[in-house]
């Protein structure tokens, strides 16, 4: 039975590496993986998706008014076996709940890799619709420098002082954020508003 999973965890718990992993275990086994990411996600070039570790692949790139489920109905001749989606926190609700009909239509599993919250712990559209509707979620855990299981994505100024203001999205890697425990990242925060 296929599903619609969602793997999520704070930045540096290795959700690329991971969804380049399954992707690589599919087309070993003779499958057909269609890659996603959304657009919006153009660091490394608009078509790749680069795991820390240095795995990459091509993508396609999904703007926000694409409709997945249309673009999976008009291919049907190159039959995918598995979706798998980075960044899938980046995609709207639509986009999520296209793809929930895809796995129900079609029962093609679909894999959505992605961050829970932004940098000041709320939710992005898209992991809200992931928590609601996936079949199967696991978090993929990384650690705070403390050594405490990292949730928060501090994002940090060029300085390395934790970032409250801001846009939700602002693309960027380690230079820009730090996987943090909730405990560190209060304290920083507060430190920093007394400053």
């Amino acid at each position: 039975m296929a599903k619609l999973y969602f793997r999520y965890g704070a930045m540096g718990s290795s959700k690329s590496a991971q969804a380049l992993i399954t992707k690589f275990n599919y087309e070993e086994k003779g499958m057909h993986v269609w890659l996603l990411k959304p657009a919006i996600d153009n660091r490394d070039g608009k078509a790749i998706v680069k795991s820390r570790v240095g795995l990459t692949a091509d993508a396609e790139p999904i703007a926000a008014d694409l409709n997945i489920l249309q673009v999976f109905q008009e291919r049907e001749r190159e039959f995918y076996d598995v979706i798998i989606a980075d960044e899938a926190q980046f995609f709207t609700m639509q986009q999520i709940e296209q793809l929930r009909d895809i796995v129900d239509l079609y029962h093609v599993p679909v894999f959505c890799y992605g961050l829970r919250t932004d940098f000041r712990t709320k939710a992005f559209a898209g992991s809200i619709r992931l928590f609601e509707l996936a079949d199967s979620i696991s978090e993929l855990k990384t650690v705070c420098s403390c050594g405490n299981k990292a949730i928060v994505n501090a994002r940090i100024d060029e300085n390395g002082k934790v970032v409250v203001d801001g846009e939700q999205i602002f693309l960027g890697g380690n230079e820009s954020y730090e996987p943090m425990c909730y405990r560190c990242w209060n304290k920083a925060v507060k430190k920093e508003q007394t400053t």
